[in-house]
């Protein structure tokens, strides 16, 4: 099963996959969460705190996995038993990281459409590789109507990826030229009826290396067309750049809160992914990644946050997600019972 998640250059050049476990935010990370996130050894909390007697906090329907956390099952099981357990632990949505199911056998997307109806699962989403330098690639620089081709047979209403926009660099400028590149992709998907988002990792929250004034993702948000260019909130990660991004190359502060981007332009983030962390500001990254639901991430506060605002209940998709699960079923369930658990706080 492929998957470009975490094979964007920038990435990659940092992470290995000996350490991706070890990504994380701390001490500091808790002082800056404010709102957004629980204080460190909150997860007991907010597993018990967040099951009360209201209303669940999770929009119906809008429960999904990001299926390269269980590629482990795909590439050997294939897709049809994976649904069927995803069925089974309530999940109505997925998102593909890849049409491919190694091992099990050929696919076709026809038959992957298909067998996701009839596990009752929606394909709302895809991620794509961004670039590559081989000419034949499937990315969207090198084969954008085959991406599009694909994703309109799947059926899906999202279509992005999961690279950072690095391709020429970390200069202002380099960012905007990469944002043109953005608003060709998501024009090129809105004909179709899609939207195109890109999804963040830590990095984006980086400063410019020719401004260190500026932070990255600014740049992004700004330079994109709203109504051609959504984003793809992977809440961990955003953390994780509060983390290692809150002081400029100088030293001097530049704090911000992950859920303040989204509460500015809620209609620029139709997906989420929702994947949690233990606190640990021994790591550079400042997370250990865990099941949902075992962490410090306060998602009561901040899936309750987003779907109060202005009747945008309904509009936001919550994708679970671990890069590493240690058994990949058992985090699958784990955290579908953790969000449902989830009840507003009266």
């Amino acid at each position: 099963m492929s998957r470009t998640h975490h094979t964007d250059p920038e990435l990659a050049h940092r992470l290995s996959r000996r350490n991706m476990l070890g990504v994380a935010a701390g001490a500091t990370a808790a002082a800056l969460l404010g709102a957004a996130a629980a204080p460190a050894g909150a997860a007991t909390q907010t597993a018990s705190g967040g099951a009360g007697r209201g209303r669940p906090v999770l929009p119906p329907g809008r429960l999904g996995i990001q299926l390269y956390s269980l590629r482990d099952k795909v590439s050997t099981l294939g897709f049809a038993p994976v649904f069927a357990e995803l069925k089974k632990y309530g999940y109505d949505e997925v998102e593909f990281a890849g049409y491919t199911q190694g091992s099990a056998g050929p696919i076709t997307l026809a038959q992957l459409k298909r067998l996701a109806r009839n596990n009752g699962l929606n394909p709302i989403g895809s991620h794509v590789g961004y670039y590559s330098s081989d000419p034949n690639a499937y990315t969207f620089a090198q084969n954008l109507d085959k991406v599009l081709d694909d994703a309109q047979a799947l059926g899906l209403k999202h279509i992005g990826t999961a690279s950072g926009p690095f391709r020429y660099g970390s200069t202002v400028d380099a960012w905007k030229r990469a944002a043109e590149e953005f608003n060709t992709y998501g024009a090129a998907a809105r004909a179709r009826g899609m939207k195109f988002y890109q999804h963040n990792h830590s990095e984006e929250f980086s400063f410019a290396t020719d401004n260190p004034k500026v932070r990255l993702y600014d740049v992004l948000l700004a330079e994109t067309d709203p109504k051609l260019v959504y984003l793809e909130m992977d809440i961990f990660w955003a953390y994780s750049g509060q983390f290692r991004f809150s002081k400029r190359p100088d030293g001097t502060p530049a704090p911000f809160e992950p859920l303040n981007y989204v509460l500015r332009q809620p209609h620029r983030y139709p997906l989420f992914h929702v994947k949690d962390g233990v606190s640990d500001p021994g790591n550079q990254y400042g997370y250990r990644m865990t099941d949902v639901g075992d962490g410090d991430i306060d998602y009561q506060r901040f899936i309750s946050a987003v779907t109060r605002l202005r009747g945008e209940r309904l509009a936001h998709h919550w994708q679970a997600e671990h890069d590493n699960p240690t058994e990949s079923f058992t985090f699958a369930r784990r955290s579908s019972e953790h969000l449902h658990s989830l009840r507003e706080k009266c």
